[in-house]
């Protein structure tokens, strides 16, 4: 059977379904394509209304839709913000049900063991093509964590941008947010760990380790420091937690 439809004012609505969901493909393709501006706010509640022919009850139900898929910023009081996606919203969406994830037995564990899967192609990567750019970004990042050694709370700031240039390498934009992503998960359980000088200097050690591998163009050299750096950082979180894995 054809589906049928009926004209709404201006737009076409599908009459199977609930009203909200014709509302929120018609704006999201507006999106998408650039006919709705990023950063401009949506039209007024009451000029969707009579857009759509739509009752308050299912704009705003459309509204809430397009702001949990990242395409709108709701604002109490205010119109809602048009946002059009990009990889972070993607990642940003999934955010609640990963922390919840994190939750589970073994959780943690499979999280991390992920970020160490991603790190150990990256530094593989850097090894064979990170350019002069790259290498002085890192050679910055390790600059700084050498001098944060003494307060850890800065050294934990410098670990992340450290580990973030190697993100950067592949100038492949869903790196960047994935390793903005792990920090986002990961640092509230690592938030909660004893520090002292006496690891930051281990950890500093492992991070010169990758640099120098990754300097020599000894792509091999660069996994083992990176895996070894990594999984004796999980050994210390598991300990410390009792966590699994």
């Amino acid at each position: 059977m054809a589906e049928t439809s009926r004209m709404r004012g201006k737009e076409t609505v599908p009459s199977e379904g609930r009203a909200s969901d014709a509302i929120v493909e018609q704006i999201q393709q507006r999106i998408l394509s650039g006919e709705l501006a990023h950063n401009s706010p949506l039209s007024s509640e009451r000029d969707l209304m009579e857009q759509f022919s739509a009752s308050r009850t299912v704009i705003r139900e459309a509204v809430a839709t397009l702001a949990s898929r990242g395409f709108l910023e709701a604002r109490p009081r205010y119109r809602p913000i048009v946002r059009k996606p990009g990889f972070d919203t993607a990642l940003n969406s999934v955010g609640s049900v990963v922390e919840l994830m994190l939750e589970q037995p073994g959780g943690v564990s499979a999280l991390f063991q992920s970020r160490v899967f991603v790190e150990r192609g990256l530094v593989r990567d850097a090894a064979t093509s990170a350019g002069r750019d790259d290498i002085a970004a890192l050679k910055d990042a390790l600059a700084a964590n050498k001098a944060a050694i003494p307060d850890s709370e800065s050294f934990f700031s410098t670990d992340i941008d450290f580990h973030g240039v190697l993100y950067n390498i592949p100038r492949n934009p869903i790196f960047p947010t994935l390793h903005a992503a792990y920090a986002s998960w990961l640092s509230p359980h690592w938030g909660r760990m004893a520090r002292s000088q006496e690891r930051n200097e281990t950890n500093y050690a492992s991070h010169e380790a990758i640099y120098s591998a990754i300097l020599e163009r000894d792509p091999d050299a660069a996994e083992a420091a990176l895996a070894s750096h990594l999984n004796t950082a999980w050994s210390f979180v598991r300990d410390s937690f009792g966590l699994e894995g």
